[in-house]
């Protein structure tokens, strides 16, 4: 656990105090980390030269606050001198560019983040805490940890808040009841989740005295003590446990603290307590090895002290249903005062704190999120290996965030929050707001700007969606090649709405979307009957009327292609193919042959093929479909031959497409830089423009690994503008 060691003074004015302060904050560090954070703190003096904050303090007392309280956390030199330049970009002259020439690109990069998050700005005020917006809260926590690529930023603004904080007083009571709410909804539980209890309390206690200024008032009376003389009773009855505790021979760890004035309040408030009924305005923590241990410890503390009856819990014999374990007890110690005695395991505690009874999650009252739990489980951890790192740099490479990168948090034109899985599109942030407006979104707008439907949306990013009238999705939507839907949600919602549509419209549209798929495969002779029972359905109108409704995808159609069984000559047969693997074909019956693919259909893997036995040039492979493969049945049947594809990873086969389109300048460069996109070789181009028509016809070349490949570029190919038809050159 982290903790905070100590308070910033008190700064007034006085710029000359700023700069002895400032030298004994780096003090203690090497000699190459004082130089850097003197270049950063000599950098910030002269960028917010004769500015003041509404206090009147100098801007620069703000800046060595936040930087004071980072380096209680006893973080690298690079999270505090970036948190001595935080506020220069968005406050003063100086660019980003400016940083990065004089601090380089990490602590540039800190910087940014921090101007980043100040997104929260922006958003509208909260007033109740309703549920909604608990869960709001909720998910702009989220958001702010995932817009920080490196967690050091959500520190540093985590320190700057604390500062804010602490001078609140000076802002006028508006701007002070907002800043609060924020305060405790947002940035108290991000300390809390990343284990800086320190900051979270104080952070929290802050936020209720402006926020419920009576009720503060009213529960720090009945303490009638000040925190020191509390933390000072805690840290005597700590003592005295330990000492007990080692004398029975037990190796336990104790550990204390009073408890705050708004946690106070929450459980007064949570279970409908008076102030007199609250037992742990004193608690302490024993961790232990062995489960004995707990009870023999628990045995030391009802010896010591007289426990208080009906405030005995053991949830080692019977855990919580979050799986939470632990021994509550309520003892009356030294001069009266009721002190909560907390019982663990290592091992209980490490659950309780990092795992899915974590205790952020229990006080925060939100659903398990057992992939989010995880990763600020993972940030705590570091948190806390960072003293047993020997070098500052090994420990920030670990700091990185990425685990945050499988969400994204944009925001809605009202300020509102969405969360979304990685790669999510405009499309399916309006299927997510709302059903309706999925089906009407014509367009998007992100940050202001027109973008296509299948933009990737990033974290921080505000989304307008432009809507129609009246009108429906669009079947290609649910094709995944196009790329415009990324979540199983909003695909559900595309092939509902055409499940509802009329059975004679979907099974019209179905048979179009079948008849274009296969001739942009160039597939013929396909019998529908054997497409229909390969999907399972029993007639082929039902089969239309699923690829119509877009149950049925033209990848899906594709695959049914590659695996379709179709009509071969079968004189010759063997229990197993022979395999050749320099052509990927496999030739049935007759050994190992020499194969090769026919020119005149240029057969690729998924489609129907037969073997010709030529006269010394081993076994020329077709299309079954092949004009040529027809003839040769009719007048040498007995030297076609079975043959299959046999496996030969990494190939590709030449395949000719045919492109009709409207002449426009670039068209070509278009369709080439698509290509290049997809990794996709092109052998040969032939272009032929029709002048007075203005129509362009392209013919080209592509080596391509399958008949999956194919749907799929065949499929992008025909989204570019002006193209009016592609499909695979017929024979």
């Amino acid at each position: 656990m982290v903790t905070v060691t100590g308070r910033s003074p008190v700064l007034g004015a006085d710029v000359q105090n700023l700069g002895t302060w400032f030298e004994t904050l780096v003090a203690r560090r090497p000699e190459a980390e004082a130089a850097l954070l003197r270049r950063a703190f000599e950098f910030a003096r002269a960028a917010h030269e004769g500015q003041a904050r509404v206090s009147g303090e100098p801007h620069l007392s703000h800046l060595l606050a936040t930087t004071q309280t980072l380096a209680d956390l006893n973080l690298d030199a690079e999270t505090l001198a970036a948190a001595m330049l935080h506020d220069t970009v968005e406050d003063t002259s100086v660019t980003l560019d400016d940083i990065r020439k004089h601090f380089g690109e990490r602590i540039a990069a800190l910087v940014d983040g921090v101007t980043k998050m100040d997104v929260i700005h922006a958003l509208p005020a909260r007033g109740a805490r309703t549920r909604r917006e608990q869960v709001q809260a909720e998910s702009l926590r989220k958001m702010l940890l995932a817009m920080a690529e490196d967690v050091r930023v959500v520190l540093i603004k985590l320190a700057d808040r604390l500062h804010n904080m602490r001078t609140l007083g000076a802002l006028p009571a508006e701007r002070q009841q907002r800043i609060a709410r924020e305060t405790l909804d947002v940035f108290a539980p991000l300390a809390n989740r990343l284990g800086i209890w320190q900051l979270k309390w104080e952070l929290e206690d802050l936020s209720f005295r402006y926020l419920e200024p009576e009720a503060y008032k009213r529960i720090a009376a009945l303490l009638a003590e000040k925190r020191v003389d509390r933390e000072r009773y805690v840290a005597e009855f700590v003592a005295r446990l330990s000492a007990e505790l080692k004398a029975a021979g037990i190796d336990a760890e104790v550990s204390g603290r009073p408890k705050h004035i708004y946690g106070i309040w929450r459980k007064m408030s949570r279970k409908g307590k008076t102030f007199e009924q609250i037992a742990d305005l004193r608690g302490t923590r024993v961790l232990v090895p062995q489960v004995a241990d707990c009870y023999a410890a628990l045995g030391i503390v009802h010896t010591l002290w007289p426990h208080i009856p009906g405030e005995f819990d053991d949830y080692i014999a019977t855990p919580k249903e979050n799986n939470y374990r632990s021994i509550h007890t309520a003892v009356v110690g030294p001069e009266g005062k009721v002190v909560e005695v907390q019982i663990r395991t290592h091992e209980m505690h490490e659950t309780s704190e990092l795992g899915i009874a974590a205790h952020w999650r229990y006080k925060e009252g939100m659903r398990a999120d057992k992939g989010f739990d995880s990763k600020v489980a993972w940030l705590r951890s570091l948190l806390e290996w960072k003293d047993e790192v020997a070098e500052a740099t090994d420990f920030v490479d670990q700091f990185k965030s990425e685990v945050f990168s499988e969400r994204v948090y944009v925001l809605t034109p009202k300020g509102s929050i969405v969360d979304l899985p990685a790669g999510s599109t405009p499309l399916d942030f309006a299927y997510h707001v709302h059903t309706d407006i999925g089906h009407r979104c014509r367009g998007a707008k992100v940050n202001g700007h027109m973008v296509p439907l299948t933009y990737p949306l990033k974290t921080g990013e505000q989304v307008e969606v432009v809507t129609v009238k009246q009108g429906g999705p669009s079947r290609d939507w649910l094709s995944p090649h196009l790329g415009y839907l990324a979540t199983s949600r909003a695909r559900a919602k595309v092939a509902h709405w055409f499940r509802q549509q009329n059975v004679e419209e979907a099974v019209a549209a179905g048979r179009d979307t079948l008849e274009r798929e296969l001739d942009r495969l160039g597939v013929r002779e396909v019998k529908y009957e054997t497409l229909a029972q390969h999907f399972g359905h029993a007639t082929v109108d039902d089969f239309l009327a699923a690829v119509g409704r877009g149950d049925i995808r033209g990848v899906q159609i594709a695959g049914a292609v590659q695996a379709r069984v179709a009509p071969v000559l079968r004189e010759t047969r063997a229990p197993a193919p022979t395999p050749a693997p320099a052509g990927g074909v496999s030739v049935q019956g007759v050994g190992n042959l020499l194969t090769r693919l026919a020119r005149c259909c240029n057969p690729l893997p998924g489609d129907a093929i037969v073997g010709f036995i030529t006269r010394g040039q081993g076994v020329t492979v077709h299309r079954q479909d092949c004009p040529n493969t027809l003839r040769h049945r009719e007048e040498h049947g007995e030297r076609l031959i079975e043959v299959s594809w046999g496996q030969a990873a990494g190939r590709t086969y030449p395949v000719e497409i045919e492109i009709v389109a409207y002449e426009r300048t670039g068209l070509l460069h278009d369709i080439t830089g698509l290509l290049a996109n997809e990794k996709i070789n092109v052998i040969e181009v032939n272009t032929l423009t029709d002048k007075d028509r203005h129509m362009a016809h392209l013919r080209l070349t592509l080596e391509i690994p399958d008949v999956h490949a194919l749907s799929r570029v065949l499929a992008l190919i025909d989204r570019v503008p002006n193209v009016a038809e592609v499909r695979r050159r017929a024979q």
